[in-house]
């Protein structure tokens, strides 16, 4: 058995964009743009690797042998929309009414599967549903459909022509290589992210091959489709890389009496005054967690091994608060019981959505009113708020946007 390179993989998201690569129902273009020149003598040469990493002639052929590097991922790569959010702006975006409400209907759709890998892994439904809903929308085929990218043409121009990861994107292009090689997927499918993130979570052609899993027995490990093997191989990849700890939640908002920070279990924090903000007990007295206050005057949260699981999917802080905050309002938990400090409440489904109307009839455009916010319609709150001097124009769509957007109707 061949195994996937992945020697050289660093964690999973530290230099992705997530943009939803769902099953790819559009034609694999022949040609991207035309090839720069030097491309072909570095395609010939990378056959030869290729071929060493016993890559065969036929897949060679389907899937590189008239392939082009789409230069346009360069201009992706410099060109990433730059938001400079708050914490609270951050949670309040990702835990959207609009995903609260889709988690809640994707649980009762999937019902049966998560208990299934519940029961497999001991990973919280709550914790998938998050990271189901940040990554693709709950597998939305139209979530940033304008961004789906063929990822053979993207790798290849990554792989010949991104100085700075070069064995890094070749690897993952022989992953994707792979993929086609085992009769996975085609080319044709393989559609994502400028960077080759694909399908419900988002995987990495190393993250496919290394962690997926076939939980739905078709012979296949696919992360388009039916959410089975994507949520089944989620789970995996929390418990065999994120050291999941099954049966224990993965923290608490607590109150606190002066400053603490250091690691202990939740029966010593109780002992030192540290109760649960909602007033409940610990459940898990014995378990181990650590202190962390995000904001000073915010939230306090005692955090046990599961939340680091999270942030091994993205290394970011606030990223797995917002994951783990999601998936207990998924779950019909309340919001956080003390507010970061110059917080407001997250808008409403109706009131984004009115707030996406407006911004398009004053000329912005959000891509869409669906109740979304997505970089789009961020930079169309960014570019309102620069027209009418509101400051900082830092594209958070809240409380005061809509206000002054109400204004002049």
């Amino acid at each position: 058995m061949t195994h996937a390179d992945s020697s050289l993989h660093p964690t999973r998201r530290s230099l992705l964009q997530s943009t939803f690569g769902a099953a790819a129902l559009l034609a694999y273009p022949t040609r991207v743009l035309a090839a720069p020149p030097g491309f072909d003598e570095w395609r010939e040469s990378f056959r030869a690797r290729a071929m060493a990493k016993g890559i065969s002639a036929a897949t060679w052929q389907r899937a590189m042998g008239r392939v082009e590097p789409d230069m346009s991922v360069f201009k992706q790569m410099r060109s990433q929309p730059e938001f400079h959010e708050q914490v609270w702006q951050y949670i309040n975006r990702r835990v959207s009414d609009w995903r609260i409400i889709n988690g809640k209907i994707a649980l009762k759709n999937n019902e049966a599967l998560l208990a299934r890998i519940e029961r497999d892994f001991g990973v919280e439904r709550g914790t998938l549903l998050a990271l189901w809903g940040v990554e693709s929308a709950y597998g939305d085929p139209l979530v940033q459909q304008n961004h789906m990218t063929p990822v053979f043409p993207s790798l290849a121009a990554l792989a010949w022509n991104e100085p700075r990861r070069k064995a890094y994107w070749e690897t993952e292009l022989i992953n994707a290589l792979r993929i086609v090689d085992k009769g996975w997927s085609t080319p044709e499918q393989m559609q994502g992210s400028w960077a080759g993130a694909m399908g419900h979570s988002q995987w990495m052609p190393e993250v496919w091959l290394n962690v997926g899993i076939d939980y739905d027995g078709d012979g296949k490990v696919s992360p388009f489709g039916k959410p089975d093997d994507a949520l089944g191989s989620t789970a995996k990849y929390l418990v065999n890389r994120g050291k999941w700890h099954r049966g224990e939640h993965w923290g608490y908002e607590v109150r606190a009496a002066g400053n603490m920070s250091g690691s202990r279990t939740y029966a010593a924090w109780a002992s030192a005054g540290v109760t649960r903000a909602d007033g409940q007990p610990f459940p898990q007295p014995n378990a181990s967690a650590q202190m962390w206050t995000p904001v000073a005057g915010g939230p306090t949260f005692l955090l046990g091994p599961n939340f680091y699981s999270v942030k091994s999917y993205n290394p970011s802080m606030n990223y797995a608060l917002a994951i783990c905050h999601l998936g207990d309002r998924c779950l019909g938990a309340p919001p956080f019981i003390q507010p970061f400090p110059g917080s407001e409440r997250a808008l409403t489904l109706a009131e984004v959505q009115e707030m996406q109307t407006r911004l398009t009839k004053a000329g912005f455009d959000t891509g869409g009113t669906d109740g979304r916010v997505g970089n789009d319609t961020m930079k169309a709150i960014k570019d309102f708020q620069q027209r009418a001097g509101i400051t900082p124009a830092d594209g958070y769509g809240g409380l005061k946007v809509l206000a002054k957007l109400r204004q002049g109707s």
